[in-house]
């Protein structure tokens, strides 16, 4: 199964064409198994513009197969780790949110797909984060 990251949902929900969306494209045509984030599922909805799109936004996602963040400490704990090991060796990552969906990629052992650099240089150091090529 892959884990959809927002950066890619958000470029397809506007229509924008690059690998990402493309290979997103492939799997939603195939009918292909994906999930998304609780995290993404939050940021999605976060950026509705308006009523109506939060609605549309909510029906189409809240039917897709969710991963929730772990009840459990040693996830949060790793997931620190992980961010600090990165600030360690000179390498900043912009966003906790993208850490915690890199963290629910290894837990649940999902392939990646982004459209996000801060996975490339998490994935440069944590080998257990598989992209989605």
């Amino acid at each position: 199964m892959i884990l959809v990251d927002t950066s890619v949902l958000i470029d397809w929900l506007k229509g924008k064409e690059n690998l990402a969306t493309l290979k997103f494209d492939k799997i939603v045509k195939t009918d292909s198994p994906f999930g998304i984030s609780i995290l993404s599922y939050q940021e999605l909805l976060q950026g509705a513009k308006n009523n109506l799109e939060f609605e549309k936004l909510r029906s189409y996602f809240g039917t897709q197969k969710i991963f929730y963040l772990p009840d459990d400490l040693s996830f949060f704990d790793q997931a620190s780790e992980m961010y600090r090991i990165l600030r360690q060796s000179g390498k900043t990552i912009r966003s906790t949110i993208d850490v915690l969906i890199a963290m629910t990629s290894i837990h649940y052992n999902l392939a990646l797909l982004h459209n996000d650099k801060d996975f490339q240089i998490i994935a440069s150091e944590f080998e257990k984060l598989i992209l989605f090529d």
